[in-house]
C-alpha cells in the first residue's frame, strides 16, 4: 500500500513539474486573458518612433503573437506614397489571422481607408480603428469603426494663444502641399492664421521640402537646419515656429535653441519628439518612463537658456495613441468598454498619462455641422519647459474658429 501511495505521489509530482513548465511557456497567452489578437500597425523608427513604441509598451503587457501572447505589431514603409499597395497589404493581411480581432493603425497614413474597406470584406467581426488620421475625416469615417485624431480645431486656436501669452508677435507655420491637401492640417492652418489676425499677431507661410519625396529624410531635415538662422533674421526671435512633419522637427528645435524663437508644441506632440536629438540626450534608461524623460529634457533646455520658449505635451500622444486605442481595443472586446464612448477612450488614455489633463469631442464636418459618431477630437493640456502647464485643457474655444474652413 505504502508503495503504491508513493507511486501516485511521485506521478502527481512528476505532473505538476511539466504542468508548472507548460504554464511557464505559455505565459504570455496567459497573460493576455483573452483568446484573440490585436494587430498594431505604425511607421518605422525613422519616421513615427512614438507610434512605434507605444506598440511596444503593449507587446511588453500582453505578450507578442509570435510567443504566444496577443500583439501582432508590423510597420509600413517609409516611403507610403509611393508603396501604397505594400501599404496596404500590411495592413489588410493582419486580417488573415483567424483570431485577429481588432486592428489598429497609428497613424492612419493614405491606403489605411481601402485597405480597412478589404479587411471588412473578408471580416466584418474585426474591429478597425485609425490613429490620427491622414486621410480626410469624411473618407476614413466611412470604413473605421472608430477614428481618432488629435483636435486640430482646438489646437488651432489654443496653440496660437498660447504664443500670444509668452509674448509671441509672428507665428510661423512651416509645411509642403501634401500636407497642406488633408483637411485635418489645412483647416487647423486656417485657424491658427485666424487667431493671429485676431489677437494681432503676423502669420506666415513657409514650405519646406516633403520627407517623402526625392529629397528624402536626410535632405528634408537638411533645409529646415539651413533655412532657420534665415527665418530668425527675417521674423525676429519672439517669432513661434510650428511644423507639421515629425522629422522636420528636430532640426528646427536645434536651431531655435541656438538662433532663437519659440516652439509651443510639434504636431504630434512629445519629449520624445525632436528633443533628444536637439539636445544630444541619451534617455535609454529613462524609456518608457514620461515622467522622467520630461524631466531631464526640460533640464536641458533650461541649461541651454531655452525655459518658457520650448513646449510639449507631458506625455507622447504617438505613444499614448498606440497604447491607449490598443487598450481600448481590448477593453472593448472584453466587454468593458463600448468602442464609440468618448470618456472610455479617455479612460484607456490616462492609463499611459498618470496626471495629465486631457479634453475631446466628436468631430463635427465644417459644412453641415453634423457630430460624426465614429470620430473624436482630443488633445493633452500643454507644458512649457521652465514654466509649467499651460491650463489649456480647462479653456473653452470660441465657437467661431469651429467654423473656420
Amino acid at each position: 500500500m505504502k508503495k503504491m501511495f508513493a507511486l501516485v505521489l511521485c506521478i502527481l509530482l512528476v505532473s505538476g513539474v511539466m504542468f508548472a513548465a507548460g504554464n511557464k511557456e505559455a505565459a504570455p497567452a496567459a497573460k493576455s486573458g483573452a483568446d484573440f489578437h490585436i494587430g498594431i500597425v505604425t511607421g518605422t523608427v525613422s519616421q513615427s518612433e512614438d507610434d512605434l513604441r507605444g506598440a511596444e509598451r503593449l507587446i511588453q503587457e500582453y505578450g507578442s503573437v509570435s510567443n504566444g501572447g496577443m500583439i501582432q505589431h508590423v510597420t509600413y514603409p517609409d516611403n507610403f506614397m509611393d508603396e501604397a499597395e505594400t501599404t496596404i497589404s500590411v495592413i489588410a493581411g493582419l486580417a488573415d489571422d483567424p483570431k485577429m480581432k481588432a486592428i489598429i493603425v497609428n497613424q492612419a497614413i493614405p491606403g489605411t481607408t481601402e485597405a480597412f474597406r478589404r479587411i471588412k470584406e473578408k471580416r466584418s467581426d474585426v474591429l478597425c480603428i485609425a490613429g490620427e488620421a491622414h486621410e480626410d475625416p469624411g473618407v476614413i469615417q466611412t470604413a473605421a469603426d472608430l477614428a481618432v485624431n488629435n483636435d486640430f480645431i482646438a489646437r488651432g486656436y489654443l496653440i496660437i494663444r498660447t504664443a500670444y501669452e509668452l509674448g509671441c508677435d509672428t507665428f510661423v507655420h512651416i509645411s509642403f502641399p501634401r500636407h497642406l491637401s488633408y483637411e485635418t492640417l489645412s483647416r487647423r492652418a486656417a485657424i491658427m492664421k485666424a487667431t493671429c489676425a485676431d489677437l494681432g499677431m503676423k502669420f506666415v507661410m513657409e514650405t519646406a521640402p516633403d520627407p517623402t519625396s526625392d529629397v528624402g529624410v536626410a535632405g528634408a531635415q537638411q533645409y529646415i537646419l539651413e533655412k532657420v538662422p534665415a527665418w530668425i533674421e527675417t521674423y525676429g526671435k519672439n517669432a513661434a515656429f510650428f511644423c507639421t512633419n515629425d522629422a522636420h522637427t528636430e532640426p528646427l528645435l536645434k536651431q531655435l535653441l541656438a538662433y532663437g524663437g519659440y516652439f509651443i508644441e510639434a504636431d504630434l506632440p512629445s519629449p520624445l519628439m525632436g528633443y533628444p536629438g536637439a539636445l544630444g540626450l541619451d534617455l535609454s534608461a529613462e524609456a518608457g518612463d514620461f515622467t522622467a524623460i520630461l524631466k531631464k529634457v526640460e533640464s536641458a533646455i533650461v541649461a541651454k537658456g531655452g525655459a518658457g520658449r520650448f513646449g510639449t505635451w507631458a506625455f507622447s500622444y504617438g505613444y499614448t495613441c498606440t497604447a491607449g486605442l490598443g487598450q481600448h481595443a481590448i477593453n472593448v472586446l472584453k466587454g468593458e468598454s463600448e468602442l464609440l464612448k468618448l470618456s472610455d477612450v479617455m479612460k484607456a488614455f490616462n492609463k499611459y498619462t498618470p496626471g495629465a489633463r486631457w479634453n475631446g469631442a466628436p468631430y463635427s464636418d465644417v459644412n453641415t455641422g453634423v457630430r460624426a459618431k465614429n470620430h473624436i477630437l482630443i488633445y493633452q493640456d500643454t507644458y512649457m519647459m521652465g514654466k509649467g502647464y499651460m491650463g489649456n485643457a480647462d479653456l473653452v474655444v470660441p465657437d467661431k474658429y469651429f467654423s473656420i474652413k
